[in-house]
């Protein structure tokens, strides 16, 4: 595709209120490989992205563009694996909590696969990759780069620095099923985003979890809800710390990587309790047990 052909697609998200419309599944098909496959020059697709977002995204535009990352996601199939989805621009008033939620799972067949990459805007936070990076992670735990599972995606993380906004990519990149896994945990914060979950990610696996946990991660910190689809039913249940006896306090002040790696392997008496219930709950989300509370006690 040349510059001049990709003209009429960013015409549709670039010229305004009255004329922008949505995209066919198709032509954002063509889009899409266009972008990943560095068809069009940089200043077409940053306007594309920054257009796109501005338009508002249709569920169509996002699967079409789920299915077309399909085709260059370098697949690692893992048994007994639990895919994580966690956001690219970090966490910010929190340490990250997974490496010690691994060494619970680690005598009960759980695989957890994380991907992670460069920080991408908007929050500015500690990234999973920089605490993969600067920790030692149990063998349960398999960390995949996008550097090297999706670098044509990667590419794109110049262009999204300089935007400085959040763009498209931030809902659609967290799931991509690199691991093939049957279950897969997200992180919401806000409900639009556990509806458009659902309608994106619910026929790829065969259960999907959205936790609405701390700063959009699938971590728990304090009461949230947990939507479960699986089977074609939705169904809610609640997890409260509070309610086995844990206390925890976000900080008021940004967490550094050093900081957030020191807490992991220094963990204070709550901390590691708030692990073990993070634990305790995809124990339960896994069917290893028929309770959270059954799950908690055991570990």
């Amino acid at each position: 595709m040349t510059s001049e052909q990709f003209l009429p697609y960013l015409k549709c998200v670039g010229t305004g209120p009255k004329r922008n419309r949505d995209l066919t599944k198709l032509e954002m098909k063509t889009v899409m490989r266009a972008l990943l496959n560095k068809q069009v020059v940089p200043e077409q697709a940053a306007a594309f992205l920054l257009g796109w977002r501005v338009k508002g995204e249709s569920l169509d535009e996002f699967a079409a563009s789920i299915e077309v990352f399909d085709e260059f996601v370098r697949h690692a199939p893992l048994e007994n694996s639990v895919e994580f989805g966690y956001p690219y621009d970090g966490k910010v008033k929190n340490p990250y909590i997974f490496p010690l939620v691994a060494k619970y799972l680690q005598a009960y067949n759980v695989n957890l696969s994380f991907h992670g990459g460069l920080l991408q805007p908007a929050k500015n936070g500690t990234t999973l990759k920089e605490i993969c990076e600067h920790t030692t992670l149990t063998d349960n735990t398999y960390y995949y780069d996008r550097s090297d599972y999706f670098p044509e995606l990667y590419e794109f993380s110049l262009i999204r620095e300089k935007l400085g906004l959040r763009s498209s990519f931030n809902t659609i990149e967290k799931l991509l099923n690199i691991t093939q896994s049957d279950i897969a945990i997200i992180g919401a914060f806000h409900k639009p985003f556990v509806e458009k979950y659902i309608s994106l990610f619910k026929d790829r696996y065969k259960k999907l979890i959205i936790i609405k946990g701390n700063e959009g991660t699938p971590e728990i910190f304090s009461k949230c809800a947990i939507t479960i689809v699986e089977n074609g039913e939705i169904r809610e249940i609640k997890v409260d710390p509070r309610a086995f006896g844990i206390e925890y306090h976000k900080s008021t002040q940004r967490i550094s990587v050093q900081e957030s790696v020191f807490r992991l392997e220094n963990p204070s008496e709550g901390f590691d309790k708030l692990a073990k219930l993070n634990a305790a709950v995809i124990l339960y989300l896994t069917d290893k047990v028929a309770s959270i509370e059954e799950a908690y006690a055991l570990l």
